[in-house]
């Protein structure tokens, strides 16, 4: 599967990035990193170009939550990725924050896995459980 990946905003955090596009190579996925400083839109172009079925956004210390606001927006401009999933971890609260709170709020925001300071390899499980799950929807249709 391909992933478009990277860092959105003004966040400059490019080791946890790189790590993540190591990683994600590593589980066999094809990675278009975009790195760092990209903007939402940006991301949602390069899934077009790359014709990618995950896009995965790292962020930390809150700079995410401004520009998640918009995948909402994004999502209906390009009506052509109802079935992308859409994927952010990170830290994604300025400070520290509970799960509880963050994770309903990225949802809300458009995405269907938020993993806020959650261990790399427990989020790309989450990812894969997410994979499986929706094959076995089609599957049985």
């Amino acid at each position: 599967m391909k992933v478009v990946t990277g860092v959105v905003g003004n966040d400059i955090h490019v080791v946890a990035n790189r790590l993540i596009e190591l990683s994600l190579n590593a589980r066999g996925y094809e990675v278009f990193n975009l790195g760092v400083n990209t903007y939402l839109e940006e991301f949602f172009d390069a899934v077009v170009e790359t014709g990618a079925e995950i896009l995965m956004i790292s962020s930390l210390n809150g700079e995410a939550e401004g520009w998640s606001r918009e995948v909402k927006l994004l999502k209906a401009k390009y009506k052509q990725l109802d079935d992308l999933i859409m994927m952010i971890g990170g830290n994604l609260v300025v400070g520290t924050g509970n799960a509880e709170d963050i994770v309903p709020r990225y949802k809300n925001y458009g995405f269907d896995i938020v993993c806020h300071q959650v261990d790399l390899n427990t989020g790309l499980d989450m990812l894969e459980d997410l994979i499986k799950d929706r094959e076995l929807e089609v599957s049985n249709k």
